[in-house]
């Protein structure tokens, strides 16, 4: 299906949704249209309970998201009141990201620059190509990267890379990006689909009550001890145990043989 006037795609198959940022003339770039059309893609299949794990990707093999489009910068981000209108109408796609509740895989080549990066961050893992370029390029550009991007980014490279990165505004090769924790996994150009696929599949065919309580528990871990809600945790890890999943995968632990799990 296309969203954002076709610059959106959206499709599913066997458990696993695909989400391309489809304007690869621009390397990708997100216009406004684009995060709303993002939003609404999250949201079915956010819904779709057919659907157990995302994969986000880039059309093209030149870019993943090679950040905001910046032909939309002199009307929509032209000073510090349009960018606040800017924020909001981009809002809904943003928290609709930070909040989507099941794992979200980034597959990554080419330029993962600026607010691409800042997508990619969101995702539980990033598998990147070996030719990816990573970088957030606000210092040269004389904005500011938003906090909550900046606070994923610390919690993801810590301090000491995070200022290396947003001081220099230049980008880093994807062997630097793993050694320092951008991403989870480089492999060559040729293998990636086939990498992130197989990924995808083992998180699809794994219990969703437990991956669900997981991605609670590693966001809680990383947010302000104030900001945790523990009682939620506690409800998450119940519905776990009280689940007709959990008896499956007893049962299927002593019969020796794969697990079929319905996320109940």
């Amino acid at each position: 299906m296309q969203y954002a006037g076709g610059k959106m795609l959206a499709e599913a198959t066997d458990g696993v949704g695909l989400i391309t940022f489809n304007q690869p003339e621009k390397r990708n770039a997100m216009s406004v249209e684009m995060w709303q059309g993002l939003g609404e893609i999250l949201d079915a299949f956010a819904e779709d309970a057919a659907i157990r794990v995302v994969v986000l990707t880039g059309a093209g093999d030149r870019a993943f998201v090679s950040g905001a489009d910046i032909s939309q910068f002199e009307k929509a981000r032209a000073n510090a009141d349009a960018q606040a209108e800017y924020e909001r109408l981009t809002s809904a796609g943003r928290e609709t990201l930070a909040r989507f509740p099941k794992p979200l895989i980034a597959r990554i080549r080419g330029f993962c620059l600026g607010g691409g990066l800042g997508i990619a961050m969101q995702a539980d893992l990033r598998i990147a190509s070996s030719d990816s370029e990573f970088g957030i390029p606000a210092a040269r550009l004389g904005i500011a990267y938003g906090f909550e991007a900046v606070r994923t980014l610390v919690s993801l490279v810590g301090p000491a890379h995070a200022r290396m990165i947003l001081y220099t505004g230049g980008r880093i090769g994807a062997a630097e990006a793993l050694r320092i924790g951008l991403v989870n996994r480089v492999v060559e150009p040729g293998e990636l689909s086939g990498a992130v696929q197989a990924l995808a599949r083992t998180l699809a065919e794994n219990a969703p009550l437990s991956i669900a309580a997981s991605k609670l528990a590693i966001a809680a871990a990383v947010k302000d001890p104030a900001e945790r809600d523990l009682d939620g945790l506690a409800r998450a890890a119940g519905r776990c145990f009280d689940s007709a999943d959990y008896r499956e995968g007893r049962i299927a632990f002593m019969e020796k043989r794969r697990p079929r799990f319905t996320g109940s």
